[in-house]
């Protein structure tokens, strides 16, 4: 076999061994770490889930949303609804658990669907306004309607039930290792990202993909090669949403109580910061930047005593959320002028400047 054949085979394999002892290691983590970082890093996945439904948006279609907060609100909340039993005085539904989270990702498919008709026609900072009011009216409604939402005070969420096995903090023995909620809600946030992921990559290598592309990169000039412009934005806007709805049913469920604060503008900017470091239309990059943005603060929360100038305000120094916001808000700006391909961007091209036949 010649070597322009030998040295793409062995590239294959060797990712292929990487991808399966990557894969071993996160199937084994939960016999090993406690629950602060199996939390942190359920906080990893959702928010990989959320940050490829808006990269699939603003990265890979060009339409600038400030509004995905809002529909990680309806998916979290209307889980709460649909799965509650009422016995805490708020409206439930009282369905099963694992159709309460379909239908909270279908209801935040179907308000991406209400407003998709303003996202098919307003492109740029037009959008990213009109998105931007979806946070206020959600924040009134949070706030206001108190029936569902509970309030400023939140609601509890009811734990996930699927197949008999019930993702709650009652320990369930597996090798000896008692397993809680955090424990059984990895592996269904694992589930969750890595079918999240590869319908999202088999999007964008398609015929949507390409489309999406067009859109983003000339809109005129694919209106006139045929591509229905409106049609393809409103869709995309429809999925994203859906993407925000299951990444907030999944943070309901880590969190296991749901609270206005949380679904706030700050939530919005996270996730534009995510695609922006991670690179924008890669789904890998979506995933990058959600890992480097959501364990940043938990990371300086736990070892504030050990960092300089991370501490308690009282005392003088930055809180660790505050700091978190600091770094990857420089982190954005380095990205922007020295990497504008984003983490996994430049990877790439290390890759392909490194191995130039691999890549062909």
């Amino acid at each position: 076999m010649s070597e322009a054949l030998v040295k793409p085979l062995r590239a294959v394999r060797s990712r292929t061994y990487a991808g399966a002892a990557g894969a071993g290691i996160l199937l084994a983590l939960p016999f090993y770490l406690d629950r602060f970082w199996l939390q942190t890093g359920l906080f990893a996945m959702a928010a990989a889930i959320g940050a490829i439904g808006i990269n699939l948006l603003t990265g890979a279609t060009g339409q600038l949303s400030m509004g995905h907060a809002f529909f990680l609100a309806v998916g979290a909340y209307g889980y709460c609804v649909f799965a509650g039993d009422g016995g805490d005085g708020l409206t439930g539904l009282g369905l099963p658990t694992w159709l309460a989270a379909v239908l909270a990702v279908l209801v935040a498919g179907a308000a991406g669907g209400l407003f998709s008709p303003i996202s098919g026609r307003l492109s740029g900072a037009y959008l990213g306004i009109a998105t931007l009011a979806l946070v206020f009216i959600g924040q009134h409604v949070m706030f206001n309607a108190h029936d569902l939402t509970g309030g400023a005070n939140g609601r509890d969420v009811p734990p996930l039930s699927l197949f008999g096995l019930t993702f709650d903090d009652r320990e369930l023995l597996v090798a000896a290792v008692p397993f809680g909620s955090a424990e059984k809600l990895w592996y269904a946030g694992l589930v969750l990202l890595v079918a999240g992921a590869l319908f999202a990559r088999g999007v964008l290598r398609g015929r949507p993909g390409r489309a999406m592309n067009a859109i983003r990169d000339h809109r005129i000039a694919a209106g006139v090669l045929g591509v229905p412009v409106a049609r393809h934005r409103a869709a995309v806007f429809v999925l994203s949403s859906m993407y925000a709805g299951l990444a907030g049913v999944l943070l309901a469920l880590v969190f296991q109580r749901t609270v206005p604060d949380y679904f706030g503008i700050t939530l919005s900017l996270e996730y534009l910061a995510m695609i922006v470091i991670g690179g924008l239309g890669s789904v890998s990059g979506a995933v990058a930047g959600a890992v480097f943005v959501s364990l940043l603060p938990q990371l300086l929360t736990r070892y504030s005593d050990a960092l300089p100038l991370v501490s308690d305000p009282g005392t003088g120094g930055i809180a660790p959320g505050e700091a978190s916001r600091y770094l990857y808000g420089a982190a954005v700006v380095l990205v922007v002028l020295f990497l504008p391909g984003g983490l996994v961007g430049t990877a790439v091209r290390r890759r392909v400047t490194t191995h130039p036949r691999e890549e062909r």
